[in-house]
């Protein structure tokens, strides 16, 4: 089957919002074995949103409306799939009752257009809107002879992602007549490319499971999807495939839960370990150390973190000495490899990370733009990286922060082995 994402809404055409739904709706379709054909975004037209709405029946089994279901006039994607489809509106009455009971409860005055979140075309499926007022509208109609399937979702993200899991997923799980399941394997500290090289037979495979390969910030997402008669058929099918990526990805591999992070995998690392953990940082002043602390647990084994700045703090705090710094200066391996060492004796810590380089947006002391460099010391080991990253100062900061919890996960791994992982993931 074949889906498509048609957004409306002028405000998503002009950038005064991000287009968060299409993004959702993309891994949505994804999960459930749904080919994703195309993305449309159109403006509160009425002759645009038929012309998107045509082109799309023309080349797709599902389209999805994102947007314009509202009470205000320029809320028209509901009229403009009635009338495209020959078919007249009516007032749901349980859905009008829902509305004027929201109004009643709050004391207010129900604003006449507000009927128009009730108005839905006849024969459509209302689909429960928990999180707001318009419901969400399915239509099964024809076009050339083979069925199409129309949804109309609410623009609020909270509310298209409340109507699409609670109705509109178990239509197209009945649709398919198949369980569909996904397992997702994340990988960090190897290219997507590389990944792509390495399971290129089975990402080209026409077999039962599909594997899809995700590139994200120092990490890629591996997706396997199965259809099959049950759950269990499907698990089945999907499980000897993870097997294998495993085996050729090896360490790489970091989890094969989709809601896990890297940093929750580090911790959970260094937890199963008994190891101790302090950071020092300098560009990313305090990013790294905020990674960390976001996972539930951390406490036992967080020391401390300290952002050192300024060549001065280098100096005080992380030990860094004066000789190095005018040397070297502050973005350099010898003064990374110091600030690592003296972060371990500040607190005894078993591990300790330090980075330091130059996130712009001007070139600093001769250094370019994107120059970082990483230090990661495990019981007195330390192991330097330099990276060259691209981009503007955010994501300079954002990259050095994953990279370095990719090389704490990696220099833990050799220094203590896997025996001793005991996660639910090994």
């Amino acid at each position: 089957m074949k889906a498509e994402t048609i957004c409306v809404g002028t405000e998503i055409l002009l950038g005064n919002i991000v287009n968060t739904n299409a993004a959702y709706l993309a891994s949505q379709y994804a999960r459930y074995g749904i080919e994703s054909y195309c993305q449309t975004v159109v403006g509160d037209n009425a002759e645009r949103i038929k012309a998107a709405f045509e082109a799309a029946l023309n080349r797709s089994d599902i389209i999805v409306f994102s947007g314009g279901l509202g009470p205000t006039q320029d809320d028209i994607t509901k009229e403009c799939v009635a009338s495209y489809l020959g078919l007249s509106m009516h007032v749901d009455e349980p859905s009008m009752k829902k509305i004027e009971e929201h109004f009643k409860k709050r004391g207010r005055e129900m604003a006449e257009n507000n009927r128009r979140q009730a108005m839905i075309p006849d024969g459509a499926t209302i689909l429960k809107n928990d999180n707001g007022l318009a419901p969400g509208v399915l239509i099964e109609t024809e076009k050339s002879g083979a069925k199409k399937v129309i949804i109309l979702l609410p623009g609020p993200p909270e509310e298209l992602k409340s109507v699409w899991e609670a109705d509109a997923v178990s239509y197209l799980r009945n649709l398919s007549g198949k369980v569909i399941e996904s397992v997702m394997v994340k990988v960090c500290g190897r290219a997507e490319s590389e990944i792509a090289a390495i399971l290129d037979d089975m990402i080209d495979s026409k077999g039962p499971v599909t594997v899809a390969p995700y590139a994200g910030t120092a990490e890629v997402d591996i997706r396997l999807t199965a259809a099959a008669e049950n759950e269990k058929e499907a698990k089945k099918l999907i499980k000897p495939v993870v097997k294998e990526i495993k085996a050729r990805l090896g360490d790489s591999v970091y989890t094969t839960h989709a809601g896990k992070s890297l940093e929750e995998a580090v911790v959970e690392l260094l937890l199963a370990n008994k190891l101790t953990v302090t950071t020092v940082e300098s560009c990313t002043g305090g990013l790294l150390a905020g990674r960390i602390i976001n996972v539930p647990g951390v406490s036992e084994i967080y020391k401390a973190g300290y952002i050192t700045y300024s060549n001065k703090a280098k100096r005080k705090i992380a030990g860094v000495s004066r000789k190095t710094l005018d040397k070297y200066g502050a973005v350099s391996e010898q003064t990374v490899k110091e600030m690592a060492k003296g972060a371990t004796n500040l607190y005894k810590a078993d591990v300790a990370v330090a980075v330091s380089g130059n996130a712009g947006p001007d070139a600093s002391e001769g250094k370019p733009v994107g120059l970082v460099y990483i230090a990661v010391n495990v019981a007195g080991k330390v192991s330097v990286k330099e990276f060259n990253f691209s981009g503007d100062r955010a994501k300079i900061r954002n990259l050095s922060v994953a990279n370095a919890l990719v090389m704490m996960r990696q220099c833990i791994l050799e220094y203590y082995g896997r025996m001793t992982f005991g996660s639910s993931d090994k």
